[in-house]
């Protein structure tokens, strides 16, 4: 992908194109991960699908052919780097080209970080930081040996920015990720590749709906409370949690040339949240940096 040939004159629509593009995602299996997976394919692009669920796999390799592209399912733990770069060698064995990285696998699990043990917190770097790293060496590699410039996509959160208490080494990664995010613009500027990251807040995801392993089964999940989904939307300016696919559509954006002179940027996809830094609606609508009694 050359981010610099398109025409001022041509149609934004036609610069979302990614026809015959290959891009390789990490967590691909549901959520985010699975909504940017047939996002891309919707704009004509072709996905390796690496997920350490295999149903999800087989699941989302199925929607893509759907929409006309190619899929290439891998099963994949992300928390060992041999099974990352033999992912990679699989992807070029299929695709013979690699063009766009979507760093999404991560997850957290909740508790005070006094109570969280070593193993937990190597697991929680391992899973939310290495596997952008490991993932990251492995396909620039291939994405330079095309010539044809490239980007990158991490997906972070809210929590890199702010406090995020029972999350503590979860946000420290992402607060790396976004760092590394930056760096790495820097670093492959010169080989046309963009890096920048998406910030999502609260977003329905199987995850949060409880549906963490397993084929992704929506009939299953746990869902929120009619007082606790009116106490999330007060705190969002938006109004409402965030969807999957709007998280993708952001991602198009960043890969296609429409964002062709967007690089090291961390994209909120927050519905504001980021912005309201503490301020909510009480009750009866109104901001106030007071919590409710």
């Amino acid at each position: 992908m050359d981010n610099i040939t398109h025409h001022q004159d041509q149609p934004a629509i036609e610069r979302l194109n990614l026809t015959g593009q290959v891009v390789f995602i990490t967590g691909a299996g549901a959520g985010i991960g699975r909504a940017i997976a047939l996002a891309f394919a919707g704009a004509g692009a072709h996905i390796v699908i690496a997920d350490r669920e295999p149903a999800r796999c087989e699941e989302v390799a199925l929607q893509v052919r759907e929409l006309g592209a190619k899929a290439l399912p891998i099963t994949v733990d992300v928390t060992h780097t041999d099974q990352i770069s033999e992912a990679v060698n699989k992807a070029i064995e299929c695709f013979q080209r690699l063009d766009i990285l979507v760093n999404n696998a991560g997850g957290v699990s909740l508790k005070p970080f006094l109570t969280q043990s070593e193993r937990s917190w190597r697991k929680h770097v391992d899973l939310n930081l290495i596997s952008a790293f490991a993932a990251t060496a492995a396909v620039v590699p291939e994405i330079i040996k095309g010539s044809r410039g490239g980007s990158i996509i991490n997906v972070t959160s809210i929590e890199a920015s702010r406090a995020a208490p029972n999350a503590a080494v979860y946000s420290a990664c992402k607060a790396g990720l976004e760092n590394f995010t930056r760096t790495m613009a820097l670093e492959l500027a010169d080989h046309k590749i963009r890096v920048n990251a998406l910030a999502p807040d609260y977003t329905v995801t199987p995850g949060v709906r409880g549906n963490i392993r397993g084929p992704v089964d929506q009939s299953q999940w746990i869902e929120p409370s009619p007082a606790r989904e009116e106490a999330t939307a007060r705190r969002i300016p938006a109004a409402r949690t965030g969807y999957d696919y709007e998280c993708a559509d952001a991602a198009l954006f960043l890969a296609s040339p429409l964002s062709s002179y967007v690089n090291g940027t961390i994209l909120r996809v927050d519905g504001g949240t980021w912005a309201s830094s503490g301020w909510a609606r009480n009750k009866a609508g109104q901001w106030t940096l007071t919590p409710e009694i």
